[in-house]
């Protein structure tokens, strides 16, 4: 690796891919010459608004063409970017851009009917103005050490907090992320995971400037739309949440999907069957499974090579430079370089997440495998206890994903007076099955106290923007 910063990164993509395609959105159609081109002038841009070295930025808008200059550029221009959530409503946003203390708001006027001339009273420019294309060409020396983004976490479990990461630890990581995703120079990478997300930005963005490969922003997740960008301009990499794979499972088989070729996903409930279903059904060549997080992005990942089982039933290895190990009460802790600088502000939550020791507390709970495969179990905040025995949604699903009319389905714990707390499925069915259907089935494959008592049927589960299950949200 020889960047030491995000705007050099950017610069080098510029200068090693030139005229190569970079990004494709609609009528555009950039090189990698022309993208850096456009991004030196955002920064100048930003620079000409008073935007100064270490000056936040913040960017609530939808994954564009646009979106790319406008956080590359902020950058660029030294400032600190702020991804905005663009599920939030104006109250959640104005909240998360307040804190962040940005100094300038970059919208996209009209998306999902929205217009927010107006976020914590602080200036907002639409990404679609022309203000990005105004700047003289401009670069500010930044360290690789100085806070290059803080990114709030999804918020579904309290309020969202800013985790600071600094340009040398998203170089690094993301630079063996290519190598284990199979990700290569001239991939056409249809990026649907949400910019504001780790998993668009760092191991979307940053990873095809890396690499080369040409970005294919997607705003908003249509699965027609989807599958005939896939066609239409031969799309070789298409990572997602679980969710996107089910639903191109689930797709009429009327696109020509052939040009796909390497697959990635991630999540703490990573269904075995899904795995097998992807590559069996499915055209991709390879797929890598990985474990992590917004406080330490890409914590483990499957190797080229695993076989099936390991692909399939566990998260893989540490990435280098990182140690996993189990706590006593089975929570997975991470250590190493890729561990964020801390919350935002809240030394206090920083305190309680990561150890004197360095151990980020993440709360998930795992297992280690005897060649340090990491197999993660659940949630500590979502095990139940019925009856004295620990149940684990996530392994729970994992069977009822084996019945042939689930779709997809949450499992949560709910009170009962004799157990304490018994199993409840909510399922979103694809054919015929009823209740008792689904009860009977689990009684067969599974012990006594992990079978769901009751079984709700939704049309579909409560997501937030990272394709995550709000469990929170589900009908009780």
């Amino acid at each position: 690796m020889t960047w030491q910063t995000l705007p050099e990164l950017v610069r080098s993509a510029g200068d090693r891919f030139g005229a190569a395609e970079a990004v494709v959105d609609g009528e555009v159609r950039w090189s990698f010459a022309e993208l850096a081109d456009r991004v030196r002038r955002a920064a100048g841009a930003y620079a000409a608004a008073g935007i100064d070295r270490g000056d936040r930025v913040a960017v609530w808008a939808p994954n564009s063409a646009e979106w790319i200059v406008a956080a590359f550029g902020a950058l660029t221009a030294g400032a600190v970017l702020v991804p905005v959530n663009t599920r939030f409503k104006l109250a959640e946003a104005a909240d998360v851009i307040e804190r962040s203390g940005a100094k300038l708001v970059l919208v996209q006027h009209g998306f999902l009917g929205a217009d927010h001339r107006d976020v914590a009273g602080v200036p907002v420019v639409d990404v679609k103005s022309g203000f990005l294309s105004a700047g003289e060409p401009f670069e500010r020396v930044v360290a690789g050490t100085d806070i290059a983004d803080i990114v709030f976490t999804s918020g579904t479990t309290g309020r969202p907090k800013g985790v600071m990461m600094n340009h040398l630890q998203t170089l690094r990581l993301y630079a063996e992320w290519c190598d284990l995703a199979d990700l290569r120079e001239g991939d056409r990478y249809l990026i649907v995971n949400p910019f504001f997300h780790t998993f668009g930005y760092k191991a979307g963005l940053v990873a095809s400037l890396i690499r080369g490969a040409t970005i294919l922003p997607v705003p908003v997740f249509e699965l027609d739309s989807v599958l005939g960008l896939v066609e239409r301009e031969r799309v070789t990499m298409l990572p997602g949440a679980p969710t996107l794979y089910h639903s191109l499972l689930q797709a009429d088989r009327t696109h020509d999907l052939s040009s796909l070729r390497a697959a990635v996903t991630g999540a703490a409930d990573i269904p075995v069957e899904l795995i097998r279903r992807i590559r069996e059904e499915l055209p991709f060549q390879t797929i890598m499974t990985g474990y992590g997080l917004t406080e330490a992005g890409t914590a483990t990942a499957s190797r080229p090579g695993d076989s099936f089982e390991q692909i399939a039933t566990t998260v893989g290895q540490p990435c280098d430079g990182v140690e996993v190990r189990i706590a006593d009460d089975g929570e997975v802790l991470v250590r190493g370089y890729t561990v964020m600088q801390g919350y935002l502000d809240d030394p206090e939550a920083t305190a309680a997440a990561i150890d004197p020791d360095g151990w980020l507390h993440t709360g998930d709970l795992g297992e280690l495998d005897d060649d340090g495969r990491l197999r993660i179990v659940g949630r500590k905040k979502d095990l139940f206890i019925v009856g004295g025995f620990n149940a684990y949604p996530a392994e729970i699903e994992g069977f009822l994903l084996e019945h042939p009319e689930v779709a997809q389905v949450a499992v949560v714990g709910v009170p009962d007076d004799r157990m304490g707390q018994v199993g409840r499925a909510y399922i979103v069915a694809k054919g015929p099955v009823t209740e008792a259907d689904l009860i009977a089935w689990s009684r067969e494959r599974m012990a006594g106290y992990k079978v769901p008592r009751t079984v709700r049927f939704l049309d579909a589960l409560p997501l937030n923007a990272t394709g995550k299950v709000m469990k929170d949200q589900l009908p009780r």
